[in-house]
C-alpha cells in the first residue's frame, strides 16, 4: 500500500494541532496553532468557529508539509477534538450562528436548575450516564436555542445544524457532503440514549432541541467521506472519529476492563475501562462510551472530569506573572519541600467531578507572610493531582475495581514532580509512555483500523511502550491526611458564586 501513513486532526481547547503518524505509530510530521479564548462574561468561555477551522486546517498542511509527505501518502485522517464544546450553523452556507460555547463555559447553569425544579435530574441521569450540570451540550445547545435571536425558528425550519468539533471540522472537510459525529461525542451531549446507542426523541423533548439540528451517528472507526481535494492537494478517506478523552484512552491501550488512564491538559480528564455494557456511577462520576468499532463492538467507560489542570499553570504565568514559561514550574515548586500548608483550588468555572458545583470558585487558602511564589506554585501543582485523587477515590468506589497502575499523558505528564505527587496522592504506580501523544495516536489508530493499515487492537496494544514509572513514596496516613486538609480547602470554594447572589 503506497497510503501508509496516517494523518490525525487533534482539536483542543488552547490549540489546533495535526501530526503525521507512520504505520508503526511513530511520528513523522507536526502542526500546532494557538487559539483564542474568548471570555465575554464570568464563567463564560467561547472561541470562534471559523478560526477552528483554519488553524486545523493550517496545522495539518504543515503536518504533512513538515513529513515532507502529499495526500496520496495517507491512507485515513482521524480526528479527535475537545468534546461538549457547541457550534450552531447555517446548513446553507455553513457560517457559524455565534461563536462556539465552549466545554467550561458555565452559562447554561440556570437551564439546568430549571430541568432539575421540573423534576427531570434522575430521567436524565438514567438515560445518558450523566449529571444534570452546564457542562454538556445539550443544555449549551438548549441555550443557544433560547438566547440567539431567530435561532429556534431557524432550527425548526431545518435550517440550522448542530455539532461537536469533530462534526463541524467533518462538515468543514467534506464540503458539507456529511454531517457525522461518533458515539463518544454523542454520547456527551444529553441527547444520547446510553442503552439504545442513538438520539432520544424524549431526551430531545426534554431539552426542547429539534432533532433535524442533529449529525448522523457512525462508528468511531469507519471510513465515511473524504475531505476534499482543494484542501490538502488531493481526496483524503475519513476514517476515525473520537473525542479527544476516549481517544487518549484507545491510544494508551486501555483495552481491558479495569484499565485506566488520566491526561493532564487544560483539564485533567480520568477513565477507566469498564466493558461492553454502561455502568451508572453512583459516585457522581460520568458513565460515556469510549470507542465504537467498524464491526459494533462499543467499549464503556467511567469517567471524571477535572476542568481546571494546565490552565491553573497559564494563569500564574500569564494572570499572576509568576513565571515567563509554563515549563518553568517545576523548578520553582521544587524550589521548597512542601506547599507551606498553602492550597489553591482553581475553581474558575466551577468544579467537575466528584463535585459537580458550577457556583464554587477559585481560591487560595493558608496565606501567611512566608507564602512565597514558590509554594504557590507547588499548591496549584497539588492542586491538578488532588483533583485527579478525588476521581480515583469515586472511581475505586464505584467500579469496585483496586486499579494497580494508572497511566499518564498530556502536557504535563512531562513534568517529573507532578508525576510524583500523583503517585504519592493515590498510592499506586503511575506510568508515563514513551508516546505522550496519546490522543491523536488514539485518532490515529481509529483510522489505522478503519482503513485497515492496522488489522486489530493488539496492533494498538503492541505499541504501547513505558517510558518512566512513579512509585508511591507516601504512607497511606500521609495520603489520607493530605486529601483530608485539601477536602477543606475545596469546601470553602463551594457555592461561592451562588452565595454572592
Amino acid at each position: 500500500m503506497h497510503a501508509s501513513h496516517i494523518l490525525a486532526l487533534d482539536q483542543g481547547t488552547t490549540s489546533s494541532r495535526a501530526i503525521v503518524f507512520d504505520a508503526d505509530g511513530r511520528v513523522c510530521g507536526l502542526g500546532q496553532q494557538e487559539i483564542r479564548q474568548f471570555y465575554p462574561h464570568s464563567g463564560w468561555v467561547e472561541h470562534d468557529p471559523m478560526e477552528i477551522w483554519r488553524s486545523q486546517l493550517a496545522t495539518a498542511r504543515t503536518a504533512l508539509r513538515n513529513a515532507s509527505l502529499s495526500a496520496a501518502d495517507i491512507a485515513a485522517i482521524g480526528i479527535t477534538n475537545q468534546r461538549e464544546t457547541t457550534v450552531l450553523w447555517e446548513r446553507a452556507t455553513g457560517r457559524p450562528v455565534s461563536r462556539a460555547i465552549v466545554w467550561q463555559d458555565r452559562r447554561a447553569a440556570a437551564i439546568c436548575e430549571r430541568l432539575r425544579a421540573d423534576g427531570h435530574e434522575t430521567f436524565l441521569r438514567q438515560r445518558t450516564g450523566l449529571p444534570l450540570d452546564a457542562y454538556f451540550s445539550g443544555v449549551k445547545l438548549a441555550w443557544m436555542l433560547e438566547n440567539i435571536p431567530g435561532a429556534r425558528a431557524a432550527a425548526e425550519r431545518g435550517e440550522l445544524a448542530f455539532g461537536t468539533i469533530d462534526c463541524w471540522l467533518t462538515w468543514q472537510l467534506t464540503g458539507g457532503a456529511l454531517h457525522r459525529t461518533d458515539p463518544s461525542n454523542a454520547s456527551r451531549t444529553m441527547m444520547f440514549d446510553l442503552q439504545t446507542q442513538d438520539w432520544s426523541d424524549e431526551l430531545l423533548a426534554c431539552l426542547d432541541i429539534p432533532r433535524s439540528l442533529l449529525p448522523e451517528i457512525l462508528p468511531s472507526s469507519a471510513l465515511a467521506g473524504q475531505a476534499r481535494a482543494e484542501h490538502f492537494g488531493g481526496a483524503i478517506p475519513l476514517g476515525g472519529i473520537a473525542g479527544d478523552q476516549q481517544a487518549a484512552t484507545f491510544g494508551q491501550a486501555c483495552l481491558q476492563p479495569g484499565m485506566a488512564k488520566n491526561t493532564y491538559g487544560t483539564g485533567c480528564f480520568m477513565l477507566m475501562n469498564v466493558g461492553t455494557a454502561p455502568r451508572l456511577s453512583t459516585q457522581r462520576l460520568i458513565s460515556t462510551v469510549g470507542w465504537t468499532l467498524a464491526d459494533g463492538r462499543t467499549s464503556h467507560m467511567l469517567e471524571g472530569s477535572v476542568f481546571v489542570a494546565g490552565a491553573a499553570v497559564q494563569w500564574l504565568r500569564d494572570g499572576l506573572g509568576l513565571f515567563s514559561q509554563a515549563g518553568d514550574i517545576e523548578a520553582l515548586a521544587a524550589s521548597v519541600a512542601d506547599c507551606g500548608d498553602t492550597y489553591l483550588v482553581p475553581a474558575f468555572t466551577g468544579l467537575g467531578a466528584p463535585y459537580w458545583d458550577p457556583y464554587a470558585r477559585g481560591t487560595m487558602v493558608g496565606l501567611t507572610r512566608a507564602t512565597t511564589r514558590a509554594h504557590i506554585a507547588r499548591a496549584a501543582l497539588e492542586a491538578i493531582a488532588l483533583q485527579s485523587a478525588d476521581v480515583f477515590d469515586a472511581m475505586h468506589l464505584d467500579s469496585g475495581v483496586a486499579l494497580t497502575e494508572l497511566r499518564v499523558d498530556g502536557g504535563a505528564a512531562r513534568n517529573d514532580l507532578l508525576m510524583q505527587m500523583q503517585a504519592n496522592f493515590l498510592g499506586i504506580p503511575v506510568v508515563r509512555p514513551r508516546e505522550l501523544e496519546s490522543t491523536a495516536l488514539g485518532a490515529a489508530a481509529l483510522a489505522a483500523l478503519a482503513c485497515g493499515l492496522w488489522q486489530d487492537e493488539q496492533e494498538v496494544a503492541a505499541r504501547w511502550h513505558a517510558e518512566k514509572c512513579f512509585e508511591p513514596r507516601w504512607s497511606a496516613d500521609q495520603r489520607l491526611s493530605k486529601l483530608q486538609r485539601w477536602r477543606q480547602a475545596i469546601a470553602i470554594s463551594r457555592q461561592w458564586q451562588a452565595d454572592a447572589g
